[in-house]
């Protein structure tokens, strides 16, 4: 099915790996071109250059003047923004409890999951709102609405992402920007399998086997299996696109059934 981004100029930030690698891909597959934002690149962000479709833009999106220039740089490369996607982000499991948790890792954690795409979105929106019709697809969680002690401050932070886009779609519906969320559960990436991920971090402290830890996390869903990278880059390129176009102001979770309430 044609999606509807062919042609689009997209921004995905948090692009070198994971969820952002794979949405970028989804969307040079489907004909748009990409500024694919990350700190540090990979090498399969770079592999992903060579289509010709894909231009990395190296930026720190926890410097406040970052947003801006990833913008700038968007305008240069394809003459304006049709489609963001809030994508970077990061959790760590807080082993010890609420009281562990200082003020410095409340700012860090709101600083990566809320205030990059606050500010992000805020450099964007001038450039989405002149196309006319355009598109925000935000990467939330679904700790927005299923709080989890483990990640008291990320739930937390994802809970605020998820109010901002809702207002977001209300005050800029009317002039033509749809703005959406996507809720992935569990997803086979660095952040949850990798060496420091979730499972790795949750088996240190408790004396467990990072496997188990990830068998357990993936038998909470229905389908018994973690999320793919690719299944969420499949529906953020649907939301983005023409074919979604009265879909605004919505969560759309991808959990295999782990959210049980209506």
């Amino acid at each position: 099915m044609d999606a509807g981004v062919a042609g689009k100029s997209v921004i995905v930030t948090g692009a070198s790996r994971g969820i952002g690698l794979a949405v970028a891909a989804a969307f040079a597959r489907e004909g748009a071109s990409v500024v694919a934002v990350s700190k540090g690149g990979s090498a399969e962000l770079k592999e992903l250059e060579e289509t010709g479709r894909v231009v990395a833009v190296p930026a720190d999106l926890t410097d406040p003047q970052s947003p801006d220039a990833v913008v700038a740089a968007a305008v240069a490369a394809f003459g304006g923004v049709d489609v963001l996607v809030n994508n970077v982000g990061a959790v760590r499991p807080r082993i010890g409890g609420f009281l562990s948790v200082t003020d410095a890792d409340w700012e860090t954690t709101l600083g990566i999951n809320l205030l990059t795409a606050v500010r992000m979105t805020r450099a964007a929106i001038p450039r989405l709102v002149e196309r006319g019709a355009a598109s925000i697809v935000t990467v939330s969680s679904v700790n927005a609405v299923l709080p989890d002690p483990l990640v008291i401050d990320y739930s937390a932070a994802k809970a605020a992402l998820a109010s901002l886009c809702k207002s977001l779609s209300k005050e800029y519906g009317p002039a033509g920007l749809r703005v959406n969320t996507v809720s992935p559960g569990p997803v086979a990436t660095a952040l949850w399998l990798g060496d420091g991920g979730v499972a790795a971090t949750v088996a240190k402290a408790t004396g467990g086997d990072p496997h188990a830890v990830a068998d357990r996390a993936a038998g909470d869903s229905l389908t018994g299996r973690f999320t793919r990278p690719e299944e969420v880059a499949d529906l953020v390129v649907f939301l983005a696109g023409d074919r979604a176009a009265n879909i605004t102001g919505s969560d759309f979770a991808i959990d295999g059934g782990l959210v049980s309430t209506l």
